[in-house]
């Protein structure tokens, strides 16, 4: 018996037992005429679309590394799905959402094991759907914001360190940051600083967490040795979980109106746009560098797009919203390029697409945000947005760094040169990932 997964085999195990004798109190059979069924209707959809993007992801960062990490990689991010909800139903809803606490964070206790969380709408939160279908909505953010960290430590991180880190990069610096940002008493809220559906939050947070984990973990045994050098596993995977996350961002950034409204199909449209945007200023800016044109980079390109206009999706036309994709894309791919030349090794460029472009799109939706941005001749909302960037920077890095080396002293974080060697598929887990050999084509006869 491995006596290291029993410990959280016990805290499951409680968790799952004490739900039995800790009942919610929700007042079912009351009516609730906030309600509204096309607003219940579209958040459902937008949630399950928001779910996609997790599986997607593992698609994604999956086909882009080595053959003997496929399994790995990809179950680093599908694992999420799992871990991160029960911790969320337990008390990470509660820390983001529970009633605020000087505005930095939420009451334990006020949805503890989803007490009070049923059909009944809440006003400060989401008035015309039940409490609890905002609830689930928000569980697909909090799912694959640790998910997205995993592609800077890639093929060579343990697994059971990567769910330790996750549960504590989950409660001590996801759950602060959505309640300062989302949650309507927390501080940077009251701000005026805008993120309307997890540039800020998700994206710069998993952006600096990864860098964070990058330079703690450091670099592959292969880095920088171009004999060892090798190819993506499947880079069709990579198509696939582009158009998976492509399709569910639209649940993502539309979803986050909280209704079927005029701000979601405004929030639908500059996603697709900027996304489109992004893809090919990529393509065309690698080709200016004299590199061809590759599907890799076109899908990067496009996920980039993406995360730079998610802060911002709701506050900006569609010209904005062209703009943001392309020039994100640039300033993505040029950090790219600096990360390369550098000694980080951000396996899966994280840092460079997901931060970068997170901080970009934060920089601007303060510059461009509909009647309150810069470009309308305010300051206020760029001014603070300025200072939102250095508080979320240092809190983000320097507390994912700290939770790095704690996870550590508890579970070493990487594994053995050994098993680095001979692939995390088949040492962490006993699966491999083989393809099949391609039948072999039998030459038309020719003609005497």
């Amino acid at each position: 018996m491995k006596t290291s997964y029993l410990l959280p085999f016990l805290a499951l195990a409680f968790v799952c037992c004490f739900g039995l004798f800790y009942p919610p109190v929700v007042a079912e059979d009351a009516s609730y005429p906030t309600l509204n069924a096309a607003d219940i209707a579209w958040m459902l959809t937008a949630a399950g679309l928001v779910l996609l993007m997790t599986p997607g992801l593992s698609f994604f960062y999956g086909g882009m590394v080595s053959k003997k990490n496929i399994i790995s990689t990809m179950l680093q991010s599908f694992v999420a799905l799992g871990v991160i909800t029960i911790l969320y139903v337990f008390v990470g809803f509660s820390l983001m959402f529970g009633d605020s606490i000087h505005g930095l964070i939420g009451n334990p206790f006020t949805y503890f094991m989803f007490r009070n969380v049923g059909s009944a709408p809440n006003a400060a939160l989401a008035p015309t759907i039940p409490l609890l279908l905002f609830a689930v909505f928000q569980l697909k953010f909090a799912i694959i914001t640790p998910a997205l960290i995993t592609g800077s430590f890639a093929e060579r991180v343990r697994f059971n360190a990567y769910l330790l880190f996750i549960c504590l990069f989950s409660l001590f610096i996801y759950a602060p940051l959505a309640h300062w940002t989302w949650h309507p008493d927390g501080f940077l809220h009251k701000w005026g600083i805008l993120d309307f559906a997890g540039g800020t939050v998700v994206h710069m947070s998993a952006g600096y967490a990864a860098l964070a984990g990058a330079m703690f973990l450091g670099q592959r045994t292969v880095f920088g040795d171009t004999s060892k050098h090798q190819e993506p596993a499947n880079i069709p995977f990579v198509i696939l979980g582009t158009g998976m996350l492509w399709f569910g961002w639209f649940g993502f950034n539309a979803g986050s109106s909280l209704g079927a409204n005029t701000t979601a199909v405004s929030a639908f449209g500059t996603t697709m746009i900027a996304s489109a945007s992004a893809m090919m200023a990529w393509i065309f800016f690698d080709g200016i560098r004299g590199k061809k044109v590759s599907a890799m980079g076109a899908c990067i390109g496009a996920v980039v797009g993406l995360v730079a206009i998610t802060p911002a999706c709701g506050y900006v036309t569609v010209p904005q919203a062209l703009f943001i994709g392309f020039i994100s894309s640039i300033v993505s791919n040029l950090a790219v390029r600096a990360k390369n030349k550098s000694n980080l090794d951000d396996t899966l460029d994280v840092f460079p697409c997901h931060g970068i472009g997170g901080i970009t799109g934060m920089i601007l939706t303060g510059v461009f945000a509909k009647d309150v941005g810069l470009y309308y001749g305010h300051t206020h909302t760029f001014f603070f947005h300025m200072i939102g960037l250095v508080i979320v920077s240092v809190f983000t890095f320097g507390g994912s760094y700290i939770l790095y080396k704690i996870t550590d002293m508890i579970v070493p974080m990487r594994v053995s040169l050994q098993d680095e060697s001979d692939g995390l598929d088949f040492t962490q887990h006993g699966e491999t990932y083989k393809l099949k050999k391609p039948v072999p084509v039998i030459p038309e006869p020719t003609a005497n």
